[in-house]
């Protein structure tokens, strides 16, 4: 039996100003304040955290962030350090998401170190994982999943393969409106879980969450969740807006 709590996590990408982040996360504290059964999660864009940390006190809702740099401190402009994630109040940060992948020249190895240092610095890392559509045309969707996951995922110790996130995003699924179907869905996260129990062994494979991320919306969520190996989402466009986010949240 599946005794994962599902994890439904918003990336805000580069939206929402400070104002619109109080007006967002102030309904969905007021309107998902009962759910007790899944965790919330929000990941808004830096210069919004710590508005967004001291809305959400008191709630049922944690913070996340969208990336971060693998150094504490240094001559890094432009860069955010997990001590500074850690001192506003976050406890998760998404790592590696395809568009960070696609158009920040992020690679399987800088993965890892963000990896390495995020459980250093006590988050949680959520590392993401997908293969684009040509790479699924031609049929490469696996030994590239098998790769991101090898070399991004390697190293893990102690607890560490037990509380990690993986985020299963098929990058042509992603703002295009195509979501990948919930057999296809199921097939990589059931693939993804085989293939972390040969690495990590079959007790940190059943407690590993694996999520969906790739044109979430409500109407096609509850299904997606009904799948035995998909854990939760990482919600791009539909967190957003505080009804479509609400009505996934209770999927």
């Amino acid at each position: 039996m599946n005794k994962r709590i599902p994890l439904i996590a918003g990336n805000w990408k580069m939206n929402k100003t400070v104002g619109e982040t109080v007006e967002l996360v102030t309904q969905l504290k007021q309107k998902l304040s009962d759910v007790r059964n899944r965790e919330i999660l929000v990941c808004p864009p830096f210069t919004s955290l710590v508005v967004a940390k001291e809305v959400i006190k008191n709630s049922n809702i944690k913070l996340g962030a969208q990336n971060m740099y693998f150094e504490k401190s240094g001559a890094f402009t432009g860069e955010i350090s997990p001590l500074m994630l850690k001192d506003i109040g976050c406890e998760y940060v998404i790592i590696g998401h395809s568009e960070r992948r696609q158009y920040f020249g992020e690679t399987d190895e800088s993965v890892h170190k963000k990896m390495r240092v995020a459980f250093e610095n006590g988050l949680f890392p959520i590392v993401c994982v997908g293969e684009t559509l040509q790479q699924r045309e031609q049929n490469e969707t696996f030994s590239v999943i098998e790769r991101q996951v090898r070399i991004g995922l390697t190293g893990l110790t102690g607890e560490e393969p037990k509380i990690l996130v993986i985020a299963y995003e098929p990058v042509w699924a992603i703002g295009t409106g195509k979501t990948a179907t919930p057999q296809q869905a199921e097939e990589v996260h059931a693939f993804i879980r085989k293939l972390y129990s040969e690495i990590y062994g079959k007790d940190a494979a059943e407690s590993v969450r694996i999520l969906y991320g790739g044109s979430v919306k409500p109407d096609n969520f509850s299904e997606i969740m009904r799948q035995p190996n998909i854990d939760g989402g990482l919600v791009g466009g539909a967190s957003l807006k505080a009804d479509d986010f609400i009505k996934l949240v209770r999927y």
